[in-house]
C-alpha cells in the first residue's frame, strides 16, 4: 500500500519538527521546506534527528516558485502551513515583513496548492491572536466570536484565516484552519515568553545570571503542549469536511502564574529577581485569552495529555539536562 505524503512549510519549527516525528510514527512519508539561514546549525537544529527519514528543500513562503517545485516534486496528500513570522511583540517592529509572510505568503502556497495539487488537503496554522480582546459573555473566545486583532501578527493571520475560507468556497478546495491557543514545549525558541521564563530561571538557580526581565506580568493566555496540538491538526485536516476548529486547553493562567510556578518549582522566590521592562510590552496589549475547544474535542474526539505545570516541568526538565550536560 501507497504511503501517504505529508509536506510542511516550516518544518524546522517547534510545530513542524513536532509534526514530522508525529506523521513519520503514523507511517507517511514526510517532505517539508527550511528557509535558508547564513548558520545551518540553527536551521535545522529541530529535525536533524530526522534527516535521514524527511526530505527538505530550501524554500520561503514569499518564492512562490519554490513552493511551486515542491509541491511538484513531492506530490502531496496533505499540505501543513506551519511557517510564518511567528513572535508578536516583533510583529511590531517588523509590521511589513509579518505581513508578507502570514497574508500574502499563504496566498503564495494556495495559489500553488490549487496549480499542483489541488486534490490534496491543506492545512493553515491560524491563531487565537486573532480573536485580539474579544471575549463572549462566559469568557471564553470560540469559533464563532469576532474578531478583532491587536497586532500586525494578528491582522496578518486573520487575512490568512480569511483568505484559506474563501479558496475553500471558491475552488471547493479541501482547505482548513486550525485557531490555535499558545503552545509552548522546550523547542519553542527562548525569546518566547515561557521559555524565556524558564531557561532564564534555571540560569538563576544556577548562578549564571541574576535577574529576568519581562514584559506585562498580568496577561492571561490559554497555555498547552505542542505535542498535543500537532496531534490537533493532523485530526483537522482529516475530518470528512474542511472545516475551521479552536484548538485549547480551556484553561487560562497569567504570565505571574506561569512564573510563580516556574520559580518555585526551583526553589526560588521569583520577585527577589524578576523586574519588568518596558521594551517587552507591546503597544497595544491582548490582555487575555480563553479557547472554547468543545468542537474538536467532540467532533474530532482530540484531547489533551500534558497539563499546564507538567508542560512547564518538562521545559524545566529540559533546561537543568542542558546546562548539566554543558
Amino acid at each position: 500500500m501507497k504511503k501517504k505524503r505529508a509536506f510542511i512549510t516550516g518544518i524546522a519549527g517547534q510545530d513542524g519538527s513536532y509534526l514530522a516525528e508525529y506523521l513519520l510514527d503514523l507511517g507517511y512519508e514526510v517532505f517539508g521546506t527550511v528557509r535558508r539561514n547564513s548558520t545551518p546549525e540553527n536551521q535545522d537544529s529541530r529535525i536533524s534527528h530526522l534527516e535521514n527519514r524527511i526530505t527538505t528543500y530550501y524554500s520561503d513562503l514569499m518564492d512562490q516558485s519554490s513552493l511551486e517545485r515542491a509541491l511538484e516534486e513531492c506530490q502531496p496528500d496533505e499540505i501543513y502551513n506551519i511557517a510564518a513570522q511567528s513572535h508578536v511583540r516583533i510583529s511590531f517592529d517588523i509590521p511589513q515583513y509579518t505581513v508578507q509572510t502570514n497574508a500574502l505568503g499563504v496566498l503564495n502556497i494556495l495559489e500553488a496548492y490549487r496549480k499542483i495539487c489541488p486534490n490534496s488537503k491543506f492545512y493553515q496554522a491560524s491563531s487565537s491572536e486573532m480573536f485580539g480582546n474579544s471575549i463572549d459573555d462566559d469568557g471564553f473566545q470560540r469559533e464563532t466570536t469576532p474578531m478583532h486583532p491587536v497586532s500586525p501578527y494578528g491582522c496578518s493571520k486573520l487575512f490568512a484565516y480569511s483568505i484559506v475560507k474563501n479558496y475553500r468556497n471558491s475552488y471547493n478546495l479541501h482547505a482548513c484552519n486550525g485557531i490555535l491557543f499558545n503552545h509552548e514545549s522546550p523547542r519553542r525558541g527562548s525569546n518566547f515568553v515561557t521559555n524565556k521564563v524558564v531557561k532564564t530561571a534555571v540560569q538563576i538557580k544556577l548562578g549564571m545570571t541574576d535577574k529576568l526581565e519581562l514584559g506585562n506580568l498580568d496577561s492571561y493566555r490559554d497555555w498547552g503542549h505542542s505535542k498535543d496540538y500537532v496531534k490537533a491538526m493532523h485530526k483537522i485536516l482529516n475530518h470528512t469536511i474542511a472545516d475551521d476548529f479552536v484548538v485549547s486547553t480551556m484553561k487560562t493562567h497569567s504570565v505571574r502564574d506561569m512564573v510563580k510556578y516556574v520559580f518555585s518549582k526551583l526553589n526560588l522566590d521569583y520577585k527577589d529577581y524578576v523586574t519588568q521592562n518596558k521594551t517587552f510590552m507591546r503597544p497595544e496589549e491582548l490582555n487575555y485569552l480563553k479557547g472554547d475547544s468543545t468542537k474538536v474535542r467532540n467532533q474530532l474526539g482530540w484531547d489533551t495529555e500534558y497539563t499546564f505545570e507538567t508542560m512547564l516541568d518538562e521545559m524545566i526538565e529540559h533546561w537543568l539536562d542542558y546546562y548539566g550536560k554543558k
